[in-house]
């Protein structure tokens, strides 16, 4: 295999991601003490003794009883290993996971392990996927044939060096011993399955753009960067202080809150989706089900902000602001959150839009603010940017949580949303359900998708919507006094 290092990667040493691979090595380090960590034994692969070769099960119990975990979270520490290419699969060589059974690993060399940092190239790959299709004579998985073509097609102009190096490493490989030979070829082979997953499969080592600079490199000592020190100083100084004993108080409380709500540190029903790979938690509690988890509800109660992030209380609380006569705020409130993370394009028309809706005299859905808070935006309105409502949201969001919030956790609106909520049973798979959900296992939807599958369903529910026939009214009469004030300006 030849891996050059002549362009420098940018990508992982200038990212936290450093840290934990730092951390997994030194845990790998610690599994390949020859007293305390894991037993290794030469084990026979069909016709082939395998030196130093490790079962699953023993991955495992070493992991348990060495961090005090459970089996459970012991095998999905080992599979983050084995994803992180630390340790490789000796038979199953697609599946990165680790079975707790007598399947055979091997401790990668350090020479492949991430933090070399070498630069995946396709030239290199080329290579590695022509030494096989040489050895498998033309018989190669489908997705890797798929990859050959198109590679092939690509470096079309430099085919020939590539098979030249091919050959040249398999004869090369030849003259080794053939248990040395194997182990060779499945530590390359786990390398790039790693660094070029089958399609459907999560890559762990997908870390997003790469970024150009040191974020933690010196910066130039001009004299902006000890005024920007100063300022910062300042403001540190000025901030106010708050006594340990109420801070860590405080801390106590909101952990006591959530701790039943989090996934990761109390049960997750109906599963855990993070170690069982299973969907229904998720589908449970989509951003706009029509009947939400008990759970979900609940958080609803821990504070105002809570019930307003999610998009499925606020429908709830929006039935029982109509039953008030007070939708109006709900929807001020919502008008301004679109405005301030929108488009620049629509920033302007949809300040004056909120304005004509919520603040102008005679509006549709006019809302109660005080007169100092109108004044200042109004007089913010005539240059309009993404915050210029922010005082009046402040105003209605704190009216709201005062007063509308703690009736609605009274009402029979909330009362009724809870009784009618989701209660799901545990769900408890076996090894081999377990392992069948891995294999189903899909990358999840981009941002982009679900934001338009948000604004569909919003689009959806508003044609759905009983139409009031007085705002339509009121817009109607407004076009008409606007149409001849134009006519006249002409």
């Amino acid at each position: 295999m030849t891996i050059r290092n002549a362009i420098r990667d940018h990508g992982q040493r200038y990212r936290p991601r450093m840290a934990c691979l730092r951390k997994a090595e030194k845990v790998l380090l610690e599994m390949q003490d020859p007293r305390t960590g894991v037993k290794s034994q030469p084990q026979r692969l069909v016709i082939t003794t395998i030196p130093h070769a490790i079962t699953g099960e023993d991955i495992i119990a070493w992991l348990a009883g060495r961090f005090q975990i459970d089996t459970q979270e012991a095998r999905s520490f080992g599979s983050m290993l084995v994803a992180l290419g630390y340790i490789y699969p000796l038979q199953d060589h697609k599946r990165l996971v680790i079975k707790p059974d007598a399947s055979l690993y091997r401790f990668q060399t350090p020479y492949f392990w991430p933090t070399q940092q070498w630069p995946v190239e396709d030239t290199d790959y080329a290579i590695y996927l022509a030494k096989r299709n040489i050895r498998k004579k033309g018989i190669l998985e489908l997705h890797e044939q798929e990859q050959y073509n198109r590679l092939h097609k690509w470096m079309n102009h430099k085919w020939d060096f590539i098979v030249m190096q091919a050959k040249e490493q398999y004869r090369a490989a030849k003259e080794r011993k053939k248990p040395d030979r194997v182990v060779f070829e499945c530590q390359e082979r786990a390398y790039w399955v790693v660094h070029r997953p089958p399609p459907g499969t999560v890559s762990a080592m997908d870390y997003g753009l790469e970024r150009r600079i040191d974020p933690n490199a010196d910066e130039t000592q001009t004299p902006d960067f000890y005024e920007r020190i100063m300022i910062f100083t300042q403001q540190s100084i000025m901030r106010p202080r708050v006594k340990s004993s109420v801070s860590i108080g405080a801390l106590v409380k909101y952990c006591t809150t959530y701790y039943s709500h989090d996934p990761f540190l109390s049960k997750c029903l109906p599963s855990n989706p993070w170690l069982t790979d299973d969907v229904t938690f998720w589908t449970l509690n989509r951003l706009n089900a029509e009947v939400p988890s008990k759970m979900r509800v609940e958080r609803w109660t821990f504070s105002f902000g809570e019930l307003l992030s999610d998009p499925r209380g606020r429908d709830d609380f929006r039935l029982f602001l109509k039953k008030e006569f007070s939708s109006e705020n709900l929807a001020f409130w919502e008008s301004c959150e679109d405005l301030k993370w929108g488009t620049a394009a629509t920033m302007r028309g949809k300040a004056e839009q909120i304005y004509k809706t919520f603040l102008a005299r005679g509006a549709p859905r006019w809302i109660n603010i005080d007169g100092k808070t109108m004044e200042i935006t109004v007089s913010g309105l005539r240059h309009p940017h993404r915050y210029v409502l922010d005082a009046a949201q402040t105003h209605i969001y704190m009216l709201m949580k005062k007063d509308k919030y703690g009736r609605y956790i009274k009402s029979p609106v909330f009362k009724d949303t809870m009784k009618k909520a989701i209660c799901p049973e545990e769900h408890k798979f076996s090894d081999a359900q377990l392992e069948q959900n891995a294999k189903n296992r899909r990358p999840s939807l981009s941002p982009i998708i679900l934001r338009q599958q948000e604004l569909e369903q919003r689009a959806r529910m508003a044609a759905n919507a009983p139409v009031d026939i007085t705002q339509v009214m009121s817009k109607l009469s407004q076009q008409g006094k606007e149409a001849p004030q134009r006519r006249t300006s002409r």
